[in-house]
């Protein structure tokens, strides 16, 4: 059974893209801990993000770096930090939190509530900073 990030990637869940290709998807977290929370994931299902092959792992992590240096340059925020958890979806990914101080990657903080419109502008901002 394909996980919900699978599903999403696929096009049968709608997201707020930011990236993809052929082996990544990269989308707006839709409860962010910051303006700009981006989830990137490797199209293939695997559960743990040790578990992908050396190749896929360091795939992943350079197209996380380009989602990043995007992010950082759309929403001006100071740094963009990494987090690894996979705890609430068995589908490996990487969080990008923009940071402006290190609270913000305070993964116990009460999320943010974004209306559409302005993860959708903020989604097409980092897409367009590609």
């Amino acid at each position: 059974m394909a996980t919900i990030f699978s599903k999403i990637a696929a096009g049968e869940i709608p997201s707020y893209k930011v990236a993809e290709d052929e082996r990544h998807f990269a989308f707006l977290d839709i409860n962010p801990m910051t303006r700009g929370h981006v989830l990137c994931i490797p199209r293939r299902e695997v559960d743990y993000i040790f578990d992908l092959d050396d190749d896929e792992f360091a795939a992943l992590h350079v197209f996380s770096k380009r989602v990043a240096t995007a992010m950082k340059k759309a929403l001006g925020c100071k740094r963009v930090g990494v987090a690894v958890l996979g705890m609430e979806v068995p589908h490996a990914h990487i969080h990008l939190v923009p940071l402006n101080t290190e609270a913000d990657m305070d993964f116990r903080a009460p999320k943010l509530q974004l209306d559409p419109a302005e993860m959708k502008q903020i989604a097409d901002s980092i897409a367009a900073a590609l």
